[in-house]
């Protein structure tokens, strides 16, 4: 996701020119809270955050015939012999299938991002805490030593 320069922050009559809002590709966590994520190139507009929608509630993808249905009563119905759709055509069962490993990797890829940058976040704030330990430890070590001195 890269963010939109906004073309009317040069303001008619200003002396200094503006900096635009922002340039390139947004940090992480922003794309996040944003909910822009490419689940690939070969799926319909929506598709792919549709399908995200299931992996996150962890749901069986809905085929065509399917939605509206709970996972429950289509196991039924497969259970029964029904043959529901989607599972009786070889070309359309490997479009859905690769259709549904994309979005399977850009949600693994998004919850392994997301989990380096939680583990990145903690490893600093360890290095922050650490060193106002070893500060506090020297400020107190240093006023024992001017109190203990003897003064001019």
């Amino acid at each position: 996701a890269v963010a939109k320069v906004d073309a009317s922050a040069g303001a008619a009559g200003s002396s200094e020119p503006e900096l635009p809002a922002r340039v390139g590709p947004l940090p992480l966590a922003e794309q996040i809270k944003s909910g822009e994520i490419s689940y690939g190139a070969n799926l319909l507009p929506g598709e792919g955050a549709a399908y995200a929608k299931y992996v996150q509630e962890n749901k069986r993808i809905p085929r065509r015939g399917e939605v509206g249905m709970s996972a429950e009563e289509i196991e039924k119905f497969e259970a029964l012999g029904y043959v529901m759709s989607g599972s009786r055509h070889k070309r359309m069962n490997a479009i859905r299938i690769r259709k549904e490993n994309q979005v399977y990797t850009a949600e693994e890829k998004r919850a392994l991002a997301i989990l380096n940058h939680e583990e990145k976040a903690k490893r600093e704030n360890k290095i922050i805490s650490d060193f106002r330990s070893l500060l506090e430890h020297k400020v107190k070590a240093s006023d024992k030593q001017q109190d203990k001195a003897p003064g001019p």
